[in-house]
């Protein structure tokens, strides 16, 4: 199926592994320029290596979302090397700290609302004029199954997720007669280093192994992810760049779940 991806230029932040690689890699495959963007630049080149990518097609530049004065620079970076973008993927983020309410301070809750939310925000304040540009343009946020189907001791992280929704909805509202379509993936319990560093402390934690850890998990704390096993990054990364291209031209303002029917509602 061609996306109609063919010349149109992207920015994929938290593009240094898992989701955000994942969909670098389908977005130059559909012909698209991309650029990656995280925090660490020798990890983002490391990760531009693994790539397919024709001279020119593929740029890396590391940012820190939670300064605006990081998040400023990139923007000057990015237009200095491939102008303006079509297509914002804000895939960034960070789970934040574990425990009930009660355990977590203010410190925890901050820091994750700053990368998940307020990240989120100032790259959008950077580049928003790009999107508005051209009469077409795609933002697509990875939020997560948390949003709506929240746990108790991942409060912050749920909160951050539904904030983005919520921010998401709003915006698909201004911008789609500009040609601007906003959408959301909300994926759910996927193998990156995220879910692997969980699963790592859970082992630790029983003297199991990770993928001991993995199957409890399952059972225990996802009981409807009836494929009974973790998403691939991949599978997020199909749909993430459907929602970028030409083929999803009615979609704006959807959620799009990503999750083996880990959400318990309709």
């Amino acid at each position: 199926m061609d996306l109609g991806l063919q010349g149109r230029t992207a920015l994929v932040t938290g593009a240094d592994s898992g989701i955000g690689l994942a969909t670098v890699k389908l977005l130059l495959a559909e012909g698209a320029t991309v650029v990656m963007s995280d925090i660490d630049q020798q990890a983002l080149e490391a990760a531009a290596t693994t790539l397919d990518a024709q001279e020119g097609r593929l740029h890396a530049f590391a940012a820190d979302i939670t300064s605006t004065s990081s998040v400023k620079a990139l923007k000057e970076q990015v237009f200095d090397a491939v102008g303006e973008i079509d297509i914002l993927v804000q895939g960034a983020g960070i789970h934040g700290p574990d425990g009930l309410f009660h355990e977590i301070d203010e410190e925890g809750w901050q820091q994750t609302l700053d990368v998940n939310l307020m990240g989120h925000v100032r790259v959008l304040q950077a580049f928003l004029s790009d999107l508005r540009s051209g009469g077409w343009g795609r933002l697509v946020f990875v939020s997560s199954e948390d949003a709506v189907q929240p746990y108790d001791d991942e409060l912050p992280y749920c909160a951050s997720k539904a904030a983005i929704l919520s921010v998401a909805r709003g915006l698909s509202r201004t911008y789609a007669k500009e040609g601007l379509l906003v959408n959301t993936v909300s994926p759910a319990f996927i193998a990156t280093p995220m879910t692997d560093e969980m699963m790592d402390k859970l082992a630790k934690q029983r003297s199991i192994s990770r993928d001991e850890a993995i199957q409890a998990f399952l059972e225990e704390e996802r009981p409807f992810m009836e494929l009974g096993r973790r998403g691939e990054p991949e599978e997020v990364a199909a749909v993430i760049t459907f929602l970028c291209s030409d083929r999803a031209s009615f979609v704006n303002g959807a959620n799009y779940r990503v999750d083996s029917g880990a959400v318990a509602t309709i």
